[in-house]
Order: C-alpha cells, then structure tokens, then sequence
C-alpha cells in the first residue's frame, strides 16, 4: 500500500458524509495492512473472515477501485438518462396545448412512455 493509498483510506475512514459500506472496506483494508491477521481483523470489526478476505483481496487486484460496488445483477434499466433528460426538458419549457401544466398522461402522450414511467421519473 502506498502512503498516497493509506491516506485517502484513513480519510474515508474518517470522513462523516462517507457510506458506512465504503468506509467498513477502508478499515478492512488497513488493519491488513498493519500486519494484522485476517482473524484478528474479523474479530476486531465484526464482521465475518470471509468478508475480510473478499475486500482484501479485491484490494490488492485492483487497487482503490475494488473497493467500489460492482454492478448488481439483475433486468437493465428501460428508461435511460436521456429519457429523463427529455422529460425534465419538456416540463420546464414547455406547456401542453390547452393546459396550464402536464399531467403524467400528457406527458406520457407527448414523450411516447407509459403513464408509470413518466411517473417515476
């Protein structure tokens, strides 16, 4: 581990706006790094030997990086940035014909998305 690398983990450690995930990873990470037995580490942040191993080594594959969730499986997203972006677009400059403000119909009607969509987003 690098001084630059420790530093910006002590700092996640430390900071308050850091996710509780994110900063749990960091600590991990350097009580390994201080010589500390994977054992050890579980049982001095509660967690299990299995979680230990699995950020430790993700740690040393990849760096700062690994220590980023990886996309979760599952159906890809249907409505896209920039359908949102349309949509937004749309309600802030423009008005319907006939209307004083969208409803999610018209909206729904105007864009080509479902009513569900529009109201989603």
């Amino acid at each position: 581990m690098t001084d630059a690398q420790r530093a910006l983990l002590e700092g996640w450690v430390r900071r308050r706006t850091t996710t509780q995930a994110l900063a749990q990873r960091s600590r991990i990470v350097l009580e390994c790094a201080d010589g500390h037995s994977i054992m050890e580490v579980s049982r001095l942040l509660r967690v299990t030997a299995d979680t230990v191993r699995t950020w430790r080594r993700r740690f040393l594959e990849r760096g700062l990086d690994g220590l980023s969730d990886e996309p979760r499986p599952g159906v890809p997203r249907k409505i896209t940035d920039a359908d949102v972006e349309r949509v937004i677009v749309k309600t802030l400059e423009e008005k319907p014909k006939n209307a004083t403000h969208w409803s999610t119909r018209s909206m729904a009607a105007a864009t080509g998305m479902s009513q569900s969509a529009i109201s989603r987003i």
